[in-house]
């Protein structure tokens, strides 16, 4: 399966540059956002792991490091849970507007709690996993042990979180605790998937029995058994990863375009369905499948060809088997044929403009690159027949367009 990584940035809500990684089978079926855990990152095996599963299951997603952390921007000092949720909006709307909305959340320990507070402002959002997540962000300052007089007497303090130090400011105590989640998590209306071990010692396996009874169906319970709280052995998390791709098939939307048994196509026919966006097209024949799109720099989702795009593949491919079907019947000895075309207008100004009828004239440039023991008149014979390819002659002849719009 290949796997497409793309390092990529976009900005907070404050300006700050957030670091993230898309991961993405060819076509993805929908679109997920990863949170990781409290002062961790997205290189994280339980992030990688839980990516790797989501993408073979045709699901792309996104990881990133929150404000200060890995490779963004930021001062974590100047962060705290609030903005954490505001990274993950931001996250969001950088897929919507790129990609596509995300329809899954998974949040591992503080992000699994952030996940939940972002998925309540998220409309588009259809389920939400959570991995060894508090039921409310003060549970975080357990983790503080006794630093929390000091923070709250000096207004800062370094604090050795997994062996590294952090600066905690007062602020941060004080905007975890002005959350109340469990009170909102009847309200989520998201299906909700809660994983948790029976033997974390960062957050006991009770917050994830607070947060199960506080919402409402559908949700779902798993068990991590011997885990530890980071998920840091692979087969932990990649159990938990496919016990998210699993369970989220259930729920993620369909965005192929369905076909009902009465609109396969015929034989000679095609029929085009919208998809995503303004552009993504599915389009099917007989026994075939596939997208048009347009690219991202004009909004499209760039997971398709354009238009013209295909039009010119219909000439270049028939070029290719007219002169190769040619070739064979005369026995002509042609090792290799290469047909380059290019069109001279952008399909968008077409679309723009072709209601007044103006920009109308079309130029398609063909070169063919031939190889082999050719004469010179097998060579000029070879270039006549080009010429004679059926989609060729049907784009100079006149074409007659019918149009009937039925309303469904």
């Amino acid at each position: 399966m290949t796997v497409i990584k793309q390092k990529l940035t976009f900005a907070n809500q404050d300006g700050i540059t957030l670091s993230g990684l898309l991961e993405s089978p060819e076509n993805p079926t929908g679109y997920a956002l990863f949170a990781h855990c409290f002062t961790c990152g997205k290189g994280l095996t339980s992030a990688s792991q839980i990516s790797r599963a989501l993408v073979e299951q045709g699901i792309a997603v996104l990881r990133f490091d929150f404000t200060g952390l890995g490779g963004s921007d930021g001062d974590f000092a100047n962060s705290n849970f609030s903005s954490n949720v505001a990274d993950l909006l931001a996250a969001a709307d950088y897929l919507s507007t790129n990609y596509q909305p995300p329809a899954l959340l998974v949040g591992h320990s503080l992000g699994g709690t952030a996940v939940l507070v972002a998925a309540l402002r998220l409309d588009y959002v259809k389920c939400v996993a959570t991995i060894g997540a508090p039921a409310e962000p003060a549970h975080v300052l357990k983790q503080l042990g006794g630093k929390l007089d000091d923070i709250r007497g000096q207004g800062v303090a370094t604090v050795q979180l997994a062996g590294r130090p952090f600066t905690i400011k007062k602020q941060f105590l004080d905007d975890v605790e002005q959350f109340q989640l469990q009170g909102q998590l009847r309200s989520l209306n998201k299906a909700l998937l809660i994983l948790h071990s029976p033997r974390d010692t960062t957050v006991s396996v009770d917050q994830a029995e607070r947060l199960y009874t506080s919402a409402r169906h559908p949700k779902s319970f798993i068990s991590l058994d011997d885990a530890d709280h980071l998920l840091s052995s692979k087969q932990d998390a990649r159990y938990a990863a496919n016990c998210i791709a699993s369970w989220a098939e259930r729920y993620m939307p369909a965005i192929v375009a369905d076909v009902l048994p009465s609109e396969e196509p015929a034989k000679g026919e095609v029929i085009v369905t919208m998809r995503e966006g303004d552009f993504l097209c599915d389009v099917r024949s007989v026994g075939h499948q596939w997208l048009s799109d347009e690219p991202l720099s004009v909004g499209g989702l760039n997971k398709g060809p354009t238009p013209y795009d295909q039009l010119l593949a219909a000439l270049g491919t028939c070029t290719s088997m007219t002169l190769r079907m040619y070739a064979r019947r005369k026995k002509l000895r042609l090792s290799r044929l290469v047909v380059r075309l290019t069109h001279s207008r952008e399909h968008l100004e077409d679309c723009e403009d072709c209601l007044d009828g103006k920009n109308l004239a079309d130029r398609i440039h063909r070169e063919i690159l031939i190889e082999g023991e050719l004469s010179p008149e097998e060579t000029e014979r070879l270039e006549q027949i080009a010429e004679l390819c059926p989609v060729h002659k049907t784009l100079l002849n006149h074409i007659d367009i019918t149009t009937h719009l039925t309303k469904g």
